[in-house]
């Protein structure tokens, strides 16, 4: 296995870990979860709600058990957009290709344990996808802005970086491109950072602090000044234990979204220029806590409840891409595996594959630039 795939297949597969573990603790704070599980969660555990089936009646989900949930089910799905599309993406991409992976294409969904479409398991902010793209006929740059502002096109962002290996300045770009048809505001923003941050994890000899560095320089507005701020705090801690407090106190100025959780005000999840989504950030700062290491993130973003799976998939994935795929728990990434019938590695490499094809392209192209412009600058 080259470099190129061992971290393909860390990110990938570690995303995948990450949101199966959270998934258990989605909604939920610290206490809570100690609560539950008799102490902090280190693995594998049952769902939060043994009544699954009934607690939830609108949204039946079973998540915990190792369930991938649709934070996952959206990245292979961008991972099998871009095997069809053979090159970089765009807004038009989502529409020609995206589109039609969510409403046509069947395939098992673990959280409902029976084939569906995956339209019949995301969340209403993706649905927006497919209202705005296939029955809104929106322009697919701009079908993102009246979305609600969450982590949405964030979570599922990570192949645009392996794509754009050790290039975050490109995978910025290409990702803000792309999620400009899901998200607007600070929702898109932190597609383009986690684009980056994943692009930069890609390098070899990449670190936690040159992961931050690259998305410091990158990000803007509330979303550059929600992850100076955790990384900060992040920086004086020495374990994911004990770090809840200081870490949502460094982010509550600039998440809209409430400190009890399922009570959120007007103002939330709307487009702001001084806010952020708490998702990133915060898997950012465990990162950070961690010095990169791949359980130590994942867990800190499952025991920190709120939105678990979608932080500690994005924590999963970058440092997955660092350590590669040795560093994911490889009993985790088996037992996953087996519950979500689903295979956690196949789709990393077929996007190392995408990206040896799409660097080979651009440096063609790059290549062709470089000798008209010499032309052109030649006595």
């Amino acid at each position: 296995m080259t470099p190129l795939e061992d971290k393909a297949t860390g990110c990938v597969a570690g995303a995948a870990v990450g949101d199966a573990l959270g998934g258990a603790t989605e909604g939920w704070t610290p206490e809570q979860i100690v609560t539950r599980y008799g102490g902090h969660v280190e693995g594998i555990v049952p769902p939060y709600n043994e009544d699954w089936r009934n607690a939830r009646p609108i949204a039946p989900y079973h998540k915990g058990d190792g369930h991938i949930t649709d934070d996952t089910l959206m990245t292979h799905a961008l991972i099998r957009v871009y095997e069809k599309a053979g090159g970089h993406l765009n807004a038009y991409s989502m529409a020609e290709h995206l589109v039609p992976e969510l409403m046509s294409e069947r395939r098992w969904i673990p959280e409902l344990e029976a084939e569906a479409l995956p339209l019949q398991r995301i969340f209403l902010a993706e649905k927006w996808i497919v209202a705005r793209l296939h029955y809104g006929h929106a322009d697919p740059r701009e079908a993102g802005v009246g979305n609600i502002v969450n982590c949405g096109a964030a979570m599922y962002v990570a192949p645009v970086g392996i794509v754009n290996a050790a290039d975050p300045d490109a995978a910025y770009a290409e990702a803000i491109d792309l999620a400009g048809a899901h998200q607007s505001s600070y929702g898109r923003e932190a597609a383009g950072v986690m684009a980056a941050a994943v692009a930069e994890a890609m390098r070899p000899g990449a670190t936690a602090d040159s992961v931050v560095a690259a998305c410091l320089r990158l990000a803007k507005d509330g979303t550059r000044d929600a992850i100076e701020a955790v990384c900060e705090a992040a920086a004086g801690l020495g374990h994911w234990d004990g770090s809840f407090e200081a870490l949502r106190a460094a982010v509550r100025p600039f998440d809209t979204v409430a400190d009890t959780y399922r009570d959120q005000g007007l103002g939330a999840r709307r487009p702001s220029r001084v806010h952020s989504i708490e998702e990133l950030p915060l898997a950012l700062g465990f990162l950070v806590i961690a010095k990169g290491d791949y359980r130590g993130t994942v867990l800190g973003g499952v025991n920190y409840g709120r939105d678990a799976d979608s932080i500690a998939s994005m924590g999963g994935a970058v440092a997955g891409a660092l350590g590669g795929l040795a560093s994911v728990p490889g009993e985790w990434v088996e037992q996953v595996g087996v519950a979500s019938r689903t295979d956690l590695v196949a789709p990393g490499l077929a996007i190392a594959d995408v990206a040896r094809r799409v660097h080979a392209e651009d440096l063609v192209r790059r290549r062709d630039h470089e000798s008209a412009f010499a032309d052109l600058d030649r006595p």
